[in-house]
């Protein structure tokens, strides 16, 4: 729900109001994402929404749009501990660019992060590494911001 609200609607709502928000789109038939399992274990999730879902986004000088074309993009990414680096990221960007397509998108945006040094720690990749995202086939598209990538998957019909 980061990007789905305004900064002071999240941080104020953080935890179970948020919990709740995000239940509450799923209830009124909205498909906010994607979920992986292995078994009956879910290990992944990727959220993956029209742009304009994402209020964040919308305001953002760093991440604002390349055009006029309309974008979803994936915000949020998941893997349960034991689950990574095992290339569900990717797994998981591939399914986002079905999921997209099947419901009559054209373009995938992500908005990743690329480390300059070494590893960061699991909670600050929430939007994703770039590598992840180029072994689905996404490409970097020119940067607003040197030190954050924008990459884009175009659905062939």
């Amino acid at each position: 729900m980061a990007w789905r609200k305004q900064r002071a609607d999240f941080v104020k709502d953080k935890g179970e109001a948020n919990r709740a928000s995000l239940k509450a789109l799923v209830d009124a038939g909205s498909e906010p994402g994607i979920l992986v399992y292995d078994g009956d274990v879910p290990v992944g999730w990727c959220a993956v929404a029209p742009r304009e879902a994402y209020v964040f986004l919308e305001r953002s000088r760093v991440l604002r749009r390349l055009d006029d074309a309309p974008v979803w993009s994936v915000s949020c990414l998941f893997v349960a501990r034991g689950y990574r680096n095992r290339g569900v990221s990717a797994g998981l960007l591939r399914a986002a660019t079905e999921f997209v397509r099947a419901r009559g998108g054209r373009v995938v945006e992500g908005y990743p992060l690329e480390p300059k040094k070494g590893r960061l720690p699991a909670p600050f990749v929430w939007t994703g590494l770039l590598g992840a995202f180029l072994k689905a086939g996404f490409h970097e598209m020119p940067r607003w911001s040197e030190s954050r990538p924008i990459v884009r998957y175009e659905i062939q019909r």
